[in-house]
């Protein structure tokens, strides 16, 4: 079942802010929102940061890669440009900075682990040491199956990087990324112990919700734009999504 906010913002602030950054956040909460998904990376130094593409080009202008570059660099680079000229100098930020500043504005978190090629085990087990330790607090007096959103939630679309996790940090909730429900999905989802399954919704049929939903599995959709859209996957039994559109779609939708 499903036991976390219902409209999440997407990469932190969605169309308004650059992706995956400090400011992304800001925006998100700017607007209302206190539930962000946003993606996690190592560095060279395996020192998880936010980012979503393992090479840089979009959000960070240059040739090179992620995993080859240090979060020292990384800082050091210019994350918001690409966005518009208010967000220029924005750096890349690490994952225990974001993580700190969500704790102090009560903003739970759908931490999707994206590992670089190559990187899938090291990353989950990484994220997911450093998970526990950042809320070790938390996870003491959580009980699973119960409203409580004071632990983030895991994902990947990473069978590998998402087992890692789960082995490093149990006590954190996971949820399994799915482009589709291909088969095997159901064992993937039991094999890793999700509360969730998340999924395209553009690849998603009222059968298939229902079959998810009989399943036990909470059911979480990527990436809702439109308002009609929204309400026609709710209609269906779709739990919650993320969004870009924080401007048209506020948090208490629905």
């Amino acid at each position: 079942m499903w036991f976390y906010p219902k409209i999440v913002a997407h990469r932190g602030g969605g169309t308004l802010a650059p992706e995956n950054t400090l400011a992304a956040m800001r925006c998100g909460l700017q607007h209302g929102f206190h539930a962000v998904e946003f993606d996690v990376m190592l560095s060279a130094d395996r020192i998880p940061v936010l980012m979503h593409d393992p090479q840089f080009g979009r959000t960070v202008r240059g040739a090179g890669n992620v995993a080859d570059t240090t979060a020292a660099s990384l800082a050091a680079m210019d994350a918001g440009a690409w966005h518009g000229p208010s967000f220029a100098g924005e750096p890349v930020p690490r994952y225990e900075d974001v993580v700190a500043f969500c704790k102090e504005n009560r903003i739970w978190m759908n931490v999707e682990i994206k590992p670089a090629p190559l990187h899938e085990v090291e990353t989950g087990q990484v994220v997911g040491e450093l998970t526990r330790q950042l809320f070790q607090k938390e996870a003491q007096s959580h009980i699973r199956g119960t409203n409580d959103v004071s632990l983030p939630l895991f994902s990947s679309f990473s069978f590998e990087a998402l087992m890692a996790a789960k082995e490093a940090a149990p006590e954190i909730p996971r949820g399994f990324l799915l482009d589709k429900l291909a088969p095997g999905w159901l064992d993937k989802a039991q094999a890793l112990d999700v509360v969730a399954i998340h999924t395209n919704h553009k690849n998603l049929s009222p059968d298939q919700v229902a079959m998810v939903k009989e399943h036990g599995y909470g059911l979480f959709c990527y990436t809702v734009n439109t308002p009609e859209r929204a309400r026609e996957i709710l209609g269906w039994g779709v739990d919650a999504f993320c969004t870009d559109r924080i401007d048209l779609i506020g948090p208490e939708f629905g």
